[in-house]
């Protein structure tokens, strides 16, 4: 699934070709996504202009003159843009099409992606309203991940990865940022101490922003708004890495289940 190193990606390299366009037209081949794209799509955005491409959390936002597109990739989606003739693909579900001949195209084979339009301000659509604060912003602390710890017995770990607590970290940067910390990720979230808490905030802050600068982490699916994969995943220190030696002490990353999502962490370097 596109984490938010990814999704930052494809806004940057949707941006440039987006922002200050016209909308002229909208195709839908397929309306059943994760949520129904709606019936009058195509009528909402014809002669919207796209003012900027935003993130929030996980999701992309793209503001119009009254309202905003809100999308989300799901498990495989991409964004492209193409010339407008360009045949469409099995999976090519929506062409946003704009003024120069280009169209936005969203390609989804799973379908668990999503594609919303609201008319009001879009932070407080029920799907956006609920995330916590962004881990790249001030309002993301080691101490604001501390006090909100308080009594948690969850590990942490998952702790990290539940959007109301702090939006947008996803299986693979929590794995690495938790190897960056020092801290087992099977851990109770409770039981950590704030100069430990303080040193995780610091350590997803750092994951995230190497991870935005190598483009993300291309492992599957995930290719960039022009086409590019991201490069992250040859700077993964624990995850995907079971049974291989850790690069800083050489015992054998181990791998295993935390929430239902694989975990990788090194029994030396974490504890």
């Amino acid at each position: 699934m596109p984490e938010l190193p990814e999704v930052e990606t494809i806004r940057c390299g949707l941006e440039p070709h987006v922002a200050g366009r016209k909308i002229t037209d909208v195709i839908v081949r397929n309306r059943s996504l994760r949520w129904p794209v709606q019936s009058d799509l195509a009528r909402m955005l014809r002669g919207q202009v796209i003012r900027s491409v935003e993130r929030r959390a996980k999701y992309l936002v793209l503001r119009c003159e009254s309202g905003s597109i809100i999308l989300h990739l799901g498990m495989a989606g991409r964004l492209r843009i193409l010339p407008v003739a360009t045949d469409a693909g099995k999976h090519d579900h929506v062409d946003i099409i704009l003024d120069n001949s280009t169209c936005l195209r969203f390609c989804d084979p799973r379908r668990f992606g999503a594609l919303l339009w609201s008319a009001g301000d879009p932070l407080q659509h029920p799907l956006l309203c609920v995330c916590g604060p962004e881990p790249l912003s001030a309002a993301f602390t080691g101490d604001c991940l501390y006090e909100r710890s308080r009594g948690r017995r969850i590990s942490i770990k998952q702790f990290i990865m539940d959007h109301k607590v702090v939006s947008g970290v996803g299986n693979i940067y929590a794995s690495e940022a938790l190897f960056l910390a020092g801290i087992h990720p099977l851990a109770a979230a409770g039981t950590l101490s704030r100069q430990r808490c303080r040193r995780l905030a610091a350590a997803v802050k750092k994951t995230l922003q190497k991870a935005i600068a190598a483009g993300g982490t291309t492992l599957r699916d995930f290719l960039g708004a022009t086409g590019d994969p991201g490069y992250f995943q040859l700077k993964l220190r624990v995850y995907g890495r079971s049974g291989e030696p850790c690069y800083v002490c050489g015992r054998k990353i181990r791998g295993t289940r935390s929430g239902q999502r694989s975990t990788f962490y090194c029994p030396q370097c974490q504890r």
